[in-house]
């Protein structure tokens, strides 16, 4: 049935189909990851550039591990 739906459309732009649909993809992961992520890590982060303090072991931990 599909098949036949594409082939009455005429000349689709098949390249801007697949860049909406990419970017439609992109745009839901990413708001599902920024959704995803825990208060306290978002109030860190946020707080990270007011910090004064150095990292105590800087070259074993990353600045978003507890």
């Amino acid at each position: 049935m599909y098949k036949y739906i594409l082939q009455g459309a005429g000349d689709i732009n098949w390249m801007g189909l697949f860049a909406l649909l990419t970017f439609f993809s992109l745009f839901v992961i990413s708001a599902i990851a920024i959704f995803g992520r825990s208060k306290a890590y978002i109030e860190k982060m946020a707080n990270m550039p007011l910090d004064d303090t150095p990292p105590s072991h800087p070259e074993n931990s990353l600045p978003y591990e507890n």
